[in-house]
């Protein structure tokens, strides 16, 4: 098969895999709160023990997730070095969250099941995300082809990612969910997603071809100090890094659960409305991931960032501007300011994604090291660090806002529904007068937390990445052709 066919071959067989894999990603990152707070009742002390192991697990993680990026690169198989972690990885990951929604524990017996779910998911999932993303470097070294790569995946992972959010809330909250009560209905889903994921993985497994011609690496060095060397002797990864981190935590605040909270307690509990939200939140970001290829190629990333930033800033006002229009359109306003502000994000991410890639020939150019893994690993690496700054976020507005008093009491209902004390009628009763008494201070501050401090976060990366960052595309071309002139010294 010649290059140009393996090449398109590729570009389908790469991202398909990761619709269910991100369907699996969404239910455990958009959700997992959510369905703790409806179905497992828990006191303020036991979801502060979630937040802490939440937290804990993705520090733990970080760390590891370097280490298993030195384990991938160091992995020499017939099967190349990513793909046997794809598959370890995506099986580990579909028994683990298959486990934690389907349990009926509660109070302390859950939190500590949670503890082993948690840590055991992070380092399932680090295992087939560093691969995955790590492969793109070995598919090609055209800067071109990596955006076709990047902005295929993330589409199709945007399209995991949206089937998740649109589903999701209908099957599980509101008069739509499956078995009348959200613990059966988040079983019946995880089950689903956890029997998808591995399915839509083998697309990726099984149909990419990559470039396995080894580049010589220096002197085999100990881990610790591979690791150090890589990043001391690579500001331009360091500094996006930092950068990506801060996008992220703006990225993630309003799906990390502030977001679903303050739909369902401000426009009522129907799964529905969030579907709406979410749904319609992502939809403009379709357009960069299908379209970002030749953005790229007519707007420098520069130069778009700065773009972005006002598009999103005038979506965030949208959504505080929300509280001062009649209730028959505060949902839809609302709905479109988040779809506004979520456009220039996700243009954001699609920026970093491809910032940190190319500092794979950054590092090659400085040390005689690419580093791929490694480097690949820094990305979920950074995204579970946001990840955990998020929850806390999300728990700190949880306390101050005494959120979890009206939670609490939907989740006794829920948990009566699934015993079949109560019908799902009489559930949806009394959960509507809950709501009916939330406090309006308690939603303002609510929605304070999910536009006024991501709109800050985002502004820092940019001010940061024009700063900082000088890998623009001119440098990047510089390094690539000096590259090329060495092969033949």
């Amino acid at each position: 098969m010649d290059e140009k066919k393996i090449m398109k071959r590729n570009l389908w067989m790469f991202p398909l895999g990761t619709i269910g894999r991100d369907m699996m990603y969404c239910l455990v990152t958009n959700f997992l709160l959510t369905y703790i707070l409806f179905t497992k009742g828990l006191d303020k002390a036991q979801l502060g023990a979630i937040t802490a192991i939440m937290v804990g697990a993705r520090v733990f993680d970080g760390l590891n997730d370097p280490i298993m990026g030195n384990i991938i690169e160091n992995t020499h198989t017939r099967w190349g070095k990513f793909k046997p972690w794809m598959v370890i990885g995506i099986i580990l990951s579909s028994i683990v969250v298959t486990m934690v929604f389907g349990t009926d524990l509660k109070g302390w017996e859950f939190v500590a099941l949670f503890a082993v779910f948690y840590f055991s998911y992070s380092i399932a999932f680090t295992m087939h995300d560093i691969s995955f993303w790590g492969i793109v470097p070995a598919l090609s070294s055209d800067a071109g082809a990596r955006d076709q790569f990047t902005s295929r995946a993330t589409l199709f992972a945007g399209v995991g990612g949206t089937l998740a959010s649109m589903l999701i809330p209908m099957l599980t909250t509101g008069e739509a969910a499956i078995g009348g009560n959200a613990n059966t209905a988040y079983k019946v889903v995880a089950i689903g997603i956890c029997i998808l994921a591995p399915a839509f993985f083998c697309i990726t497994i099984f149909g990419v071809k990559e470039h396995r011609e080894e580049k010589k690496q220096k002197k085999s060095e100990g881990f610790f100090k591979k690791l150090v060397n890589a990043i001391k002797y690579n500001d331009q990864l360091r500094w996006i890094a930092v950068i990506f981190l801060i996008q992220q935590i703006a990225n993630n605040i309003i799906l990390g659960g502030i977001g679903s909270t303050y739909i369902y307690l401000q426009f009522g509990y129907e799964g529905g409305l969030y579907s709406i939200f979410s749904t319609v939140g992502v939809a403009a970001t379709a357009f960069l991931m299908i379209f970002y290829p030749v953005i790229s190629r007519k707007i420098n990333r520069k130069p778009l960032m700065n773009l972005m930033a006002v598009i999103s800033v005038i979506g965030f006002a949208m959504m505080i501007l929300s509280r001062f229009v009649p209730a028959s359109i505060a949902f839809a306003l609302i709905t479109i300011g988040y779809m506004t502000s979520n456009f220039g994000l996700y243009a954001y991410y699609l920026i970093m994604m491809i910032s940190i890639i190319n500092t794979v020939e950054y590092s090659e150019y400085k040390t005689g090291n690419r580093d791929e893994a490694i480097i690949a690993s820094l990305r979920p690496f950074v995204t579970k660090m946001s990840s955990a700054l998020t929850v806390i976020i999300t728990y700190v507005s949880y306390m101050l806002f005494n959120v979890t008093s009206y939670t609490d009491k939907i989740s006794e209902y829920e948990n009566a529904a699934a015993a079949g004390t109560i019908s799902s009628e009489e559930k949806l009763t009394q959960i509507t007068e809950v709501i009916s008494g939330v406090d309006p201070a308690q939603t303002w501050g609510l929605l304070i937390f999910m536009t006024i401090i991501p709109c800050a976060l985002m502004l820092l990366s940019n001010v940061l990445y024009q700063k900082k960052y000088t890998l623009d595309e001119a440098e990047y071309n510089r390094i690539c052709s000096e590259l090329e002139v060495r092969k033949y010294e």
